[in-house]
């Protein structure tokens, strides 16, 4: 039976995703530097207000707070043994407030390691991390998993392999691209074009890029992965490239600027819109709008 998420991308729909977790959490007492996974635990409210902040400005779907919460990063924070703990706890606390019909999507990002032979790390040992994390977003009632932010296509790939062969969630996977003289790569050297193929052939069934850019380059992206492949794909833009005033972070590109592009996004073919850094539950909104979309009812 094909998962409600897909059977809707299949109907033609365009659903709207979320925007930025990291930059709701620290405008909500998450420190700099600080473990954004550690507020399942101590700020279950504050993840449970973020959730319902989206879900209430037009999102579909909305993404867990576990970015981070792979054994590799959460040893940095002395969390290292409570993996599953706090995956769990990101997903039940965004189920806890979705509407019916919405969707929890469990986020899963790079683990900040390298492989062999760039780094330490064995293909068993990362494919066991990803395994461990995946598990236990399925178990704490993902109705999907998205690997996002990768810069690697190799990890990328396998944290794709992991989560299809040991969930039965739907895998979305994402990458991020810099525009450089030759055109948009990842850090590793991928195109879009490259990276939306082996990201499929490893079993995504959703594809795209996060990021990294604001809208206007995310939209010379989306153009790339459309004319690349037919799979459905997906985009969450930043809100432009931050800038530090007065030791503050600020994200120039307001609801009302995204919002044209993110109608041109829809135009492009792009099935799943969202934002990424510097987002918030008013580009949210203003990306229902744009689509014609009830933020409240959707």
């Amino acid at each position: 039976m094909t998962h409600p998420l897909l059977a809707r991308l299949d109907a033609g729909e365009t659903l709207i995703s979320d925007g930025a977790t990291g930059t709701y959490l620290q405008q909500h007492g998450l420190a700099p530097g600080g473990c954004p996974e550690e507020f399942n635990l101590t700020h279950p409210e504050v993840v449970r207000e973020m959730a319902a902040a989206y879900f209430a400005a037009g999102s579909d779907m909305v993404l867990t707070n576990s970015f981070g919460g792979n054994v590799f990063r959460l040893r940095h924070y002395g969390y290292g043994d409570r993996v599953r703990e706090l995956n769990r706890l990101g997903v039940a606390h965004a189920r806890s407030v979705a509407p019916p019909g919405r969707f929890v999507v469990g986020s899963i990002g790079p683990t900040g390691e390298f492989l062999e032979p760039l780094g330490d790390v064995s293909v068993a040992e990362m494919a066991a991390v990803f395994a461990e994390q995946a598990e236990a977003l399925e178990e704490g009632g993902a109705d999907a998993i998205l690997v996002e932010t990768m810069i690697s296509l190799e990890e990328a790939t396998l944290a794709v392999r992991v989560a299809r062969e040991r969930t039965n969630c739907v895998v979305i996977a994402t990458m991020v691209f810099d525009k450089g003289p030759r055109g948009y790569f990842t850090m590793m050297g991928n195109t879009p074009e490259q990276a939306a193929r082996e990201l499929l052939d490893a079993g995504a069934h959703v594809v795209g890029s996060n990021c990294g850019n604001g809208i206007a380059q995310m939209v010379e992206i989306a153009r790339q992965l459309r004319e690349a492949t037919d799979a459905p794909l997906l985009i969450h833009s930043n809100a432009g490239i931050p800038r530090i005033r007065e030791g503050q972070l600020l994200y120039p590109e307001t609801p009302e600027m995204m919002a044209p592009f993110f109608l041109e996004l829809e135009q492009v073919g792009i099935n799943i819109i969202g934002g990424c850094c510097g987002t918030n539950p008013d580009h949210i909104r203003a990306l229902a709008h744009t689509l014609n979309r009830d933020p409240v009812a959707g």
